[in-house]
Order: structure tokens, then sequence, then C-alpha cells
């Protein structure tokens, strides 16, 4: 029987004596057995259905089941010559077999490698599998936890877009017996971020030009990541116009172009600026924009008071309400102006030291009131639509935005107005005489009761002092009468000159609409009054008697008789 020596090749170019020695190892090595729990390496010389079959230099193959050889979409792996690293799990002497494992070879040196790193401070690459009670459960070979306080340098308020991400750890401890292990991922970013603060913190200046990206945005600010030191680029230096919030030019991530402008090394403050990129606009803006420089611009806010316009970037000027229009009266901007409109405008004033610019909106176009005398002078009659009614008088519509005032006082030269709706309304159309335009305070007085001539500058020779009337009570008070002579002309019987006796009030006595007889005694044109006398009347009657009955009384016969008479006269006559 031929012994295994015998059995051996031996290889091509050896020596009689190394070959022996060789065939003497082999072997040896043949007949070694390996301890139940080593690692050794292994050669694949078959693949089966149940099993692959692998020579680690034993008398007998080792077996490894074949589910240890499929990946992930359930392919084998195993092939024939492939060398293998196993894990001794028992011997079966009497069966000449070997029961290996591969799984659990590869966790044997996963564990040795841990122990390394862990001894050497190393870090240990892994993949995040899923979320767990506290934090997340990594893939190092072996399951490790990571909690969530370790995983980055801030709280993540979404843990699950981390599953399935590939990072490098710090192992901070393990247990191999309680197949224990606790990874950070934090500690290694902490240092990354020293390493690079200092960095950059040694490389900025005041005045230097750097690039960061976005790392937050507040309403006040952007703070950018310099690299491992974050500076703030506040919202008054992002640009040199105007900026409602930083998140209307930035989002988280985005690249940044920006300048320092001020540098505290010891706490760490870095203010970093945008605008100070390009130089300031109104540096310039005096000679862009003189005094009677025509505009276009955006209305990009409105206030109470008016409209801010821009006229370009970082340059904003002033529509104040009383400049907005030469005839309406606005009460807010927004009524004619709303934010985004393009408007027309002319510089009235720029005080570049201030950053003001005062504009016009209403200097676009020439100023009515400029040609409305040369339109209509002093005298003209106009023709036009009530627009308003107040207690005061009507608003007349003249020109467009131009409305004339006609007073309650120049309506009528002769009626006792109340309010002046008792004679029009909204939408009439009358015509009236231009009395006055006062162009520095944008007036316009017109008068309707101009268009006839004033009936009281004749009403003295209508009547005169002693013509006697006849006319209609139209009011009773205590202090007298008041008569209707003719439509608007009113006359005055005082109470003193009802009759001849004494009357306190004529109330109870008369009634208004009593037509009544009466003397005119008195005219005062200029305060517009007619004195009347019913007494006086009255009394005129009784000397026409008197007269008449002496005048018809013989001659006297006597001296006493003439006397007698003459009393009569005389007395009457009073």
């Amino acid at each position: 029987m031929t012994s295994p020596v015998e059995s051996l090749v031996v290889e091509e170019g050896t020596e009689p004596g190394e070959s022996m020695e060789n065939l003497m190892e082999m072997y040896e090595e043949s007949f070694k057995r390996f301890a139940e729990g080593e690692v050794v390496t292994g050669r694949i010389i078959s693949v089966d259905r149940d099993f692959v079959l692998v020579d680690i230099g034993y008398k007998s193959e080792g077996q490894i089941k074949i589910h240890e050889f499929r990946d992930e979409s359930g392919n084998i792996t195993a092939k024939v010559g492939d060398l293998v690293e196993v894990m001794v799990e028992w011997w079966d002497d009497e069966n000449e077999m070997v029961v290996l494992s591969k799984e659990k070879a590869a966790k044997v040196k996963v564990w040795e490698e841990i122990k390394k790193i862990h001894e050497s401070d190393g870090t240990i690459e892994g993949t995040i599998t899923a979320r767990v009670k506290g934090g997340f459960s990594v893939d190092v070979g072996v399951q490790a936890f990571l909690p969530g306080s370790q995983a980055d340098l801030r709280p993540i308020r979404n843990l699950d877009e981390l599953v399935g991400k590939t990072f490098e750890f710090k192992i901070l401890k393990y247990n191999r017996k309680r197949s224990n292990i606790v990874l950070s991922r934090r500690v290694l970013l902490e240092h990354e971020r020293e390493t690079k603060r200092a960095a950059t913190l040694s490389s900025i200046s005041e005045g230097k030009i750097i690039q960061g990206h976005v790392k937050n945005i507040t309403e006040y600010g952007v703070f950018v990541d310099l690299g491992g030191v974050d500076g703030l680029l506040h919202i008054t230096d992002i640009s040199w116009g105007r900026v409602k919030h930083p998140n209307e030019l930035y989002k988280i991530g985005d690249p940044i172009t920006v300048k320092v402008l001020n540098l505290d090394v010891e706490k760490e403050r870095v203010s970093l600026g945008v605008k100070q990129l390009s130089e300031d606009p109104w540096i310039t803006a005096i000679q862009k924009f003189p005094v009677g420089t025509r505009i276009n611009g955006k209305v990009v806010s409105l206030t109470d008071y008016g409209a801010f316009v821009e006229l370009e970037e970082g340059i904003e000027g002033l529509i104040h309400v009383s400049e907005m229009s030469w005839t309406r009266k606005i009460r807010h901007p927004s009524k004619i102006l709303s934010v985004g409109d393009r408007v027309d405008a002319v510089v009235l004033d720029i005080k570049p030291d201030n950053r003001r610019i005062s504009l016009g909106m209403k200097q676009v176009a020439p100023n009515p009131w400029d040609l409305i005398s040369e339109k209509y002078p002093v005298g003209t009659t106009i023709e036009g639509r009530i627009k308003n009614i107040t207690d005061f008088g009507i608003f007349i519509g003249i020109d467009e935005g131009i409305d004339g005032l006609v007073h309650i006082s120049d309506i009528s030269w002769t009626k006792r107005i109340k309010h002046p709706s008792d004679l029009y309304k909204k939408g009439d159309v009358v015509q009236a005489i231009v009395l006055d335009i006062d162009k520095d305070n944008e007036r316009f007085s017109l008068g309707i009761k101009q268009l006839h001539e004033d009936p009281w500058k004749t009403v003295a020779q209508r009547y005169a002092v002693g013509t006697i009337i006849t006319g209609t009570i139209t009011n009773l008070t205590d202090f007298g009468i008041f008569v209707e002579l003719e439509e608007g002309v009113e006359g005055l019987v005082h109470v003193s000159e009802i009759s001849k006796e004494k009357i306190k009030t004529p109330v109870g006595r008369f009634n208004v609409n009593d037509t009544i007889t009466a003397k005119v005694m008195n005219i005062n044109t200029e305060e517009r009054r007619i004195g009347l006398s019913i007494k006086r009347l009255e009394i005129d009657d009784e000397q026409a008697l008197i007269s008449e009955y002496v005048s018809s009384l013989k001659p006297a016969s006597s001296e006493f008789g003439e006397k007698l008479r003459e009393n009569l006269q005389e007395k009457f006559s009073d």
C-alpha cells in the first residue's frame, strides 16, 4: 500500500533533501487538527445544492451550509477554487467530517478588528440600517448601537434621513461577550470642526472676501458656514436695497460669497457683508438723479403718509401723499397705488447724506390750477353737475378733479335756505358764475344768485317810504311780524308799530299766512331791511277823518271858535 508521503508529487526543481523535508511537513499538516472556534483559511473544492465543501488541510473536508453563500438577491457567490475564511464549529470524527461557518468566521474577524481599532483609537466604517429606541442600529460587520445624541453635532429633525447612509464612526466602548458596541459620529465631527475652525480663523481677516455656505436663515440675517466657523450676514448687510426677509434671496445650502466686516478671534464672532462687495449707490445718486429728473420706479412699500419707490437697487424715494395728485385729496396711498406697481415721478429734492429722495407723481402732468384761471376767468358762466352737497354749500364739477363751491350764501339773494338739499340734489345740472379762483389754496368759488340782479338794489324804488303795502305774514315772533312783500323780500312790523295800544307780543293776535296792510316807514338796502307800521296807517286814517271833519266846519263866528279849530288841528296832527 502506498503511503501518503509516497503519493505526494515532488515539485520540479526541488533538491532531494529539501523535497523530503517539505513532504514531511505537508504530511504532518494533513493530520493537523484545528481547535473548535478557530478561524482558518480554506479552499472551496465543490459546491452542491445544500453545502459548500472546503479543504482546510485536514484528512477530511469541512462543509458549510449553502445559505451562507447567498447574497441579498439569493444568488450563490461560492466558486470552486476560491479561498475563504471559516470558523471550525465542531468535529465529527466518526464520519470524518468537520462543520465550518463562513459567517461566524467573519464575525470573529470583525470583533478582532473592533478590538484593534478601539485600542489604536481608530475609526470604523458602518451603515445605519434602522432607527431604534434612543438612536440607530449600525452595521459594522456586526450590529452596533449609535445613540441619537452621538449622530450629529446638532439634534436632527428628520431622523429617517440618516437610515441607509454610510459614515465613519468612533468606537466609544464594546463588550464582545454581550455583543455590545457603542459608536459615535459626533466625536469625529467635532474634531473635524475644530480642525477646520482653527484653519479658518488663521486664514481670514477683516476686509477679506471668502466663500461659504448658507447654514441657517432667520428673520434678522443669514448664518454662513465658513469652514468650522459660522459668520453672521445681517439683513442690513445683504443688499443696498430693501430686503423683507433673507429667505427671499437664499436657501440653506446655497454657496455664497461674502466680505469679512468684523472679526473677533477670542469670541469667534465674524460679521459678514454682501452689499459691501459693490459700491454704495448713494455715492453717485446726485449725479444720476438731479432735481427735476423724471424717473420710472417700482413701488416697494406703502405707508399712511406716502409710497416708497425703488429707482434702482439700493436707492428709494418717497412720494408723499400730498404729491400724488393736483386735485384729489388722497387719504391713503393704497387708494391709487399697490406694491409692485410701476410709476412715473419727478425728483423734487435729493439729500444723499441722509439717503433721502423726495418724489412727486403729480408733477408729471401740468398743474390744472395753472390753467383754470385762463380757462374760466372771473365772471364766466359755467354749467356743471352737482357732485356733493354739504351744510355750507354745493360742489359743482368743473374740470376733471376740480370742483367749484357755491356757498349757501351765494345760492339766492332773497330766500332763507336752511340746507342746500332743500333746493338741489346730487347729480343736478346747474349754472353758476365764477366769483373767485384762489390757486394757492386751490379754491374755486361760484355763485348762483349772481346769475340774476339783486332785487334789493331797486327795492327803494318799488317800495318808497310812505308806500302802503299789502302782504302775507310769513313769521311771528315776540318782537314783531314778518311780512312778505314779494318773493324773497320781507318787511318787519315791530311790536311797537302794530297798534296804538301797548302790545307785548303779536303771537295770538295774528296767524301765519294772514294778509295785512301796512305803511313803509324806512328802508335799509345794505342790511336788507324794510320797516313797516300798522299803527302809523291807523293814525293816518284818523288824521284824515279829523281833517275832513275840521274842513267841514263853518268859519268861526268868534275868536274863541277860531282858537278851538286850531287846537284840534294841532292835536291830531301830532
